[in-house]
């Protein structure tokens, strides 16, 4: 077991022929860690068990990426490894056909598998039903999960695709017509919320989307944008990677109050509905 993952449990979950495994850890209703590029970092862990300890069973799947790696050992003296490391991960979520990264219009087929393991969770671990936070290129992936009714705690943290090379795919998100329509109901008839974080200037995941958001869910739509300058300036990359990266981890902070936000969120749906 990694050292940043001591104290998980590693299980495996199978699903329509596809296997991956995820780490565990906490008691409660459960919510699924969905990581960002390039992995199961030290710091998508230290963000699980900070959910964890606010009274979830955490559930992250591991799709890409070396568990535990540290993407930046480095530190800011070795970017080009870092970024060699990035472009690994992020090379063969492009070639999977478990991830749609260009496509308009289409839900991720590994959306289906994480589908699956909330409802098991939710069977194991009870409570009014699940929530789930993806990141960077699984930032859309909450929202597609929530076509299913024990989805109650949808969080997109900088939802980065379809990767935005033109206009028109920055104002979408990766989600099929279908599966929008199925969340825009159940946005009006079960008052389900979905909420979203991103800083203002991040390229990788437009204002744009969040606008579209706005215009397809309404009032359902919590979108929290911070300011670039709130975001840690140890991180590699320009502001990204709200609640690991660039994370300023005091009170006060916005980063912080937005996790603490985040967490809030899942308590009022999870905890107390």
């Amino acid at each position: 077991m990694p050292a940043a993952l001591t104290g998980f449990d590693r299980r495996e979950f199978t699903h329509e022929a596809i296997t991956h495994h995820y780490y565990r850890l906490g008691d409660g209703p459960a919510v699924i860690v969905i990581p960002e590029i390039p992995g199961v970092t030290p710091k998508v862990a230290e963000f699980a068990r900070r959910v964890a300890d606010a009274g979830f069973t955490v559930f992250v799947p591991s799709l890409f990426g070396v568990d535990g790696a540290e993407p930046n050992p480095g530190g800011l003296s070795d970017l080009p490894r870092a970024g060699a490391g990035m472009v690994r991960s992020l090379s063969k979520v492009c070639v999977s056909r478990e991830f749609t990264i260009f496509a308009v219009g289409e839900t991720s087929p590994v959306v289906a598998w994480l589908r699956a393991l909330g409802r098991v969770a939710h069977r194991e671990c009870g409570g009014p039903g699940i929530g789930a936070i993806g990141m960077c290129v699984t930032g859309g992936f909450a929202l597609g999960m929530s076509v299913d009714d024990t989805m109650l705690a949808p969080v997109l943290s900088q939802p980065s695709l379809p990767l935005g090379i033109t206009p028109s795919r920055r104002r979408t998100i990766d989600i099929s017509p279908e599966d929008l329509a199925c969340v825009r109901s159940r946005c009006r008839s079960e008052s389900l919320q979905v909420m979203g974080t991103r800083f203002e200037g991040d390229a990788l995941s437009p204002g744009g989307r969040f606008e579209f958001l706005r215009r397809e869910l309404g009032d359902a739509f919590i979108g929290v944008e911070l300011p670039d300058d709130a975001a840690n300036p140890d991180g590699t990359l320009p502001p990204h990677s709200v609640v690991t990266e660039h994370l300023i981890d005091e009170p006060g902070q916005p980063t912080r109050d937005t996790l603490d936000q985040i967490i809030g969120f899942f308590r009022q749906k999870l905890q107390h509905a």
